[in-house]
């Protein structure tokens, strides 16, 4: 069974991977969107509910499949890579050398977000968008915009199947653009019929929903 899901976009061929992250083969280029890496920390230290403390080796243990899988050389982190900058600068010793582990012979971009951080001390090169021709990644979209990948809104959609209603993060994607899930864990959902969202896309867009396959349905509006 495939259990991912291949499309083109301005004539690029991609490749959405059901844990939410889209490979390019032409390019060797994997591109993760929404990290949000220290989240627990940032809730504790901020007052709120307590959540386990894991997310951020659970992300970077699906990364690292995900870079085994595809054998990557290129990764763009797609924006909100990290929750805030404190934690950013709060990242466990062993975390900040594993990502650095993953960096290793791998050209990595960090593209800024809402969330993001400067430049930090993790290697790597940071921009505030990538042009890889004829594509252009950034972490919000742009109305009117082609050819681009974006995150922010970490996009789910609902299915209904067996009798009952199932909401995953989702890729959404039309000959315009891809908004990318969100990749990290906690990290929530807007659904698909925000208006946020269905202004952007176009009547014929499909969501491909994230988990055991990336399935492709037409996105709920």
């Amino acid at each position: 069974m495939t259990t991912t899901y291949p499309f083109t976009l301005a004539g690029a061929r991609l490749i959405a991977l059901p844990t939410g992250a889209l490979y390019w083969p032409d390019e060797n280029l994997l591109c993760v969107s929404d990290l949000h890496l220290g989240k627990s920390e940032r809730r504790t230290r901020l007052g709120s509910a307590a959540l386990p403390p894991y997310e951020t080796r659970d992300t970077l243990a699906r990364l690292e499949t995900d870079l085994r899988f595809t054998g990557a050389k290129t990764v763009i982190c797609l924006g909100d890579s990290f929750d805030d900058n404190a934690a950013a600068d709060g990242l466990m010793d062993a975390d900040k050398l594993w990502i650095m582990t993953l960096q290793s012979g791998r050209r990595w971009v960090w593209v800024e977000g809402n969330h993001d951080p400067g430049p930090v001390d993790l290697g790597g090169t940071h921009l505030a968008e990538l042009p890889i021709p004829p594509l252009t990644f950034r972490h919000i979209a742009r109305p009117g915009a082609s050819g681009e990948l974006s995150g922010h809104f970490h996009p789910k959609a609902k299915v209904k199947t067996r009798g009952r209603s199932l909401s995953r993060p989702a890729f959404l994607i039309d000959t315009d653009r891809v908004i990318l899930p969100a990749y990290g864990t906690y990290t929530g959902g807007l659904r698909s019929d925000n208006p946020a969202l269905t202004s952007l896309m176009r009547a014929e867009a499909v969501a491909v929903l994230t988990g055991g396959i990336a399935r492709p349905i037409p996105m709920p509006r």
